[in-house]
C-alpha cells in the first residue's frame, strides 16, 4: 500500500524560514510606518530605530543580503537556519521600547516550527538555540538596564516558542515513523518475492530433476540390453534438460527486466508465456515418460485464469506428480481440475505405499527441502484460498486445493 510522505517532508527548512524572516521583516516596515496595528496594544508596536526612511531602506537591503547568504548556505542547512532565526529575532527586538509580544516573536516561532518539523534533530537545534537564547537574552537585557519586565507576557512567549519547537518536532518523529513503516514494507515484499522465487525454482526444478533421476536410472539398467530404450531415455533428459534450462532463463529474464516493466524473452528472443495449465499435456507426456501414467479430469468450463492462479494451480499439480514418481511406488495417479462459477478447485490422488508414509507429500516437511508441502499451501494462502494433503483411508496420498477467482475474469 503506497504511503504519502508528509508535506513538512517534502518542504525545505530554509527557503520556509527566509520566508518567515522576509514576511516578519515586512511587518516590522509597516509597523514603523503606523499602518499596522497590533493586537496587543492601541497603536502599533513602536519601532523608533525605523523612523527615518532611510532606515528602512537599509532594512530592505539587509532582508536581500540575508536572503543571498541564505541561498549561499543552503548546502548547510543548520548554519542558515540558525542565521535566519537570528535575523528575525533581532530584527523584532527593540530594547528601548517595550516588551516582546506575541505578535512580534511569531515569525520567529513559525520558523522554528518548519525547522523541528522538516529538518533534522541537528538543524532543530540549530534554530532553537538562538531563539531561546535570544528570548532570555533580552529580559535579561531589560532587567541589567532598570526597564520594566511583563513577566506574564514573556511567559505567554516562551510557551508559544516551546509549543510551536514541540509540534514541529512531533511532525518530524511522525515523518521518521512513516518512512520506517515504508522500510518494512519494502523488507517484507521483497522477502515475499525470495519465497515465491525459492517456491517458483524447487517446483520447476524439482520436477525436472525427478524426470531425468528416473530416466537416467533406467537408461543404466537398459543400455546393454536395450541400446534404443537407452537412447530414448537419453533424449528425455536432454529434452527436460532443455525445457528446465529454458524455464531458468525466463525466470532470470524476468528478474533483470523487472525494473523497466519488460516482458521476460528466452535466449532466442522469443517471448515465453508462464506456466499454466496449458502446459498439462506437456506434464502429462513427461510423467508417461518416466513411467506413471496420469488420468486428468476436467469438470466445469474450462476459462482462462489469471496469471498468478493459472501459475499456482499447474505447480501445485506439478508438484504432486513429481512426488507421485520419486516417492509413492505407485504408477498411476489422478488428476482433478474443477471450474465454478467463483473458484477452482483440484485433487491429486494416488494408491501408491509411499516411503515412509510419504506418498504425494514426500516432497513436503518429511524430505528436508522445506519446499514441498510447505510451499503449495503457502501459494494457496497467498490468493486465500483452502489446502489440505494427507494418507487416504484405504492407501495412498490426497492433495487437494481449492482458490477463489475473482468474478471480473
Amino acid at each position: 500500500m503506497a504511503m504519502t510522505r508528509p508535506w513538512t517532508a517534502r518542504v525545505s527548512a530554509v527557503p520556509v524560514v527566509a520566508c518567515v524572516w522576509a514576511l516578519s521583516t515586512l511587518y516590522m516596515v509597516l509597523a514603523a510606518s503606523k499602518r499596522l496595528r497590533g493586537p496587543w496594544g492601541a497603536a502599533a508596536p513602536r519601532y523608533p530605530f525605523l523612523s527615518d526612511p532611510r532606515e528602512r531602506a537599509a532594512l530592505a537591503l539587509a532582508a536581500v543580503l540575508v536572503g543571498v547568504a541564505c541561498g549561499l548556505l543552503t548546502r548547510r542547512p543548520p548554519w542558515s537556519v540558525a542565521a535566519l532565526v537570528l535575523s528575525a529575532l533581532v530584527l523584532n527586538l527593540d530594547i528601548h521600547s517595550s516588551d516582546i509580544t506575541p505578535d512580534q516573536y511569531l515569525p520567529v516561532c513559525a520558523a522554528l516550527y518548519f525547522v523541528a518539523a522538516a529538518g533534522s534533530r541537528r538543524t532543530a537545534a540549530a534554530g532553537a538555540v538562538p531563539a531561546l537564547a535570544g528570548l532570555f537574552g533580552y529580559v535579561a537585557v531589560r532587567q541589567a538596564k532598570g526597564l520594566d519586565v511583563d513577566t506574564t507576557v514573556e511567559a505567554v512567549v516562551l510557551l508559544i516558542t516551546v509549543l510551536a519547537w514541540a509540534l514541529g518536532d512531533a511532525q518530524r518523529r511522525e515523518r521518521r515513523h512513516a518512512e520506517e513503516l515504508r522500510t518494512q514494507v519494502a523488507e517484507q515484499a521483497v522477502t515475499a518475492e525470495r519465497l515465491r522465487i525459492a517456491r517458483e525454482l524447487h517446483d520447476m526444478v524439482a520436477h525436472s530433476i525427478g524426470v531425468v533421476a528416473l530416466q537416467a536410472g533406467a537408461a543404466k539398467l537398459v543400455l546393454r540390453t536395450q541400446p534404443e530404450g537407452a537412447g530414448r531415455a537419453l533424449g528425455i533428459i536432454e529434452d527436460t534438460s532443455r525445457e528446465t534450462l529454458a524455464g531458468l532463463r525466463r525466470m532470470v529474464g524476468a528478474l533483470h527486466d523487472a525494473d523497466d516493466g519488460t516482458e521476460a524473452r528466452t535466449g532466442t528472443g522469443t517471448r515465453t508465456p508462464p506456466a499454466g495449465l496449458d502446459d498439462m499435456d506437456r506434464l502429462v507426456a513427461n510423467a508417461r515418460d518416466a513411467g506413471v501414467r496420469v488420468d486428468v479430469e476436467w469438470r466445469g468450463e474450462r476459462r482462462p485464469l489469471p496469471p498468478d492462479i493459472d501459475l499456482s494451480v499447474f505447480r501445485i499439480i506439478q508438484e504432486s506428480v513429481t512426488n507421485v514418481m520419486k516417492h509413492s511406488g505407485s504408477r498411476q495417479c489422478r488428476v482433478s481440475v474443477a471450474f465454478r462459477e467463483d473458484d477452482v478447485s483440484l485433487v491429486v490422488v494416488d494408491s501408491g505405499t509411499g516411503r515412509s508414509g510419504s506418498g504425494t507429500g514426500g516432497g513436503g516437511r518429511g524430505s528436508g527441502t522445506g519446499y514441498g508441502l510447505i510451499g503449495m499451501s503457502d501459494r494457496v494462502a497467498l490468493l486465500h484460498g483452502d489446502f489440505s494433503a494427507g494418507p487416504r483411508p484405504e492407501g495412498g496420498f490426497r492433495v487437494a486445493a481449492r482458490v477463489p477467482v475473482p468474478a471480473e475474469v
